[in-house]
């Protein structure tokens, strides 16, 4: 029997102006050879609401800073069962959405555990990700990015090239 371990987290789909998304090149210290693909987030403190969790992951793993009420509603919510580093994770997670014209991405505020699990990072279309054989999380995520995606729905921020 699989003892699951009780995280929340607040997950950030970061999209520029030609409609990609931002993913990370991860992988399971437990089971290097398991890579994924997966967006800026992580696991919430605490106290932590999901907004401020959010903001704190992206400015961490992108070096964008925002403030948790720039983030808005979450856009997509989801509980998630996964291994990582040998323990075992159920995880409530929200997603929210932040559109930017570009952003140059900065990793420079990984901790240990992302400099050894995350190899890179790059921007990824709804179609490119439909098409890939690689693996990404969530499943989803094609068909999320095409709905929240709607030609009506304009760049929200325009922070630009750091």
């Amino acid at each position: 029997m699989t003892v699951y371990t009780p995280r929340r987290a607040a997950r950030v789909l970061l999209v520029d102006a030609a409609g990609r998304v931002l993913l990370f090149d991860g992988s399971d210290p437990a089971r290097p050879g398991h890579r994924y693909w997966f967006t800026p987030g992580g696991g919430l403190d605490p106290a932590e609401s999901p907004a401020a969790g959010a903001a704190r992951e992206l400015a961490e793993e992108t070096g964008l800073r925002l403030d948790p009420a720039e983030l808005g509603e979450p856009v997509w919510s989801e509980t998630t069962e996964f291994p990582f580093d040998g323990v075992w994770y159920r995880q409530q997670q929200v997603f929210f959405l932040v559109q930017v014209s570009s952003w140059e991405v900065d990793t420079a505020g990984f901790d240990d555990v992302e400099q050894r699990s995350i190899a890179g990072h790059r921007w990824w279309s709804p179609a490119e990700l439909a098409a890939t054989d690689e693996r990404y999380y969530p499943a989803e995520l094609p068909a999320l990015l095409t709905t929240l995606l709607r030609p009506t729905a304009g760049v929200g921020r325009d922070e630009g090239s750091c």
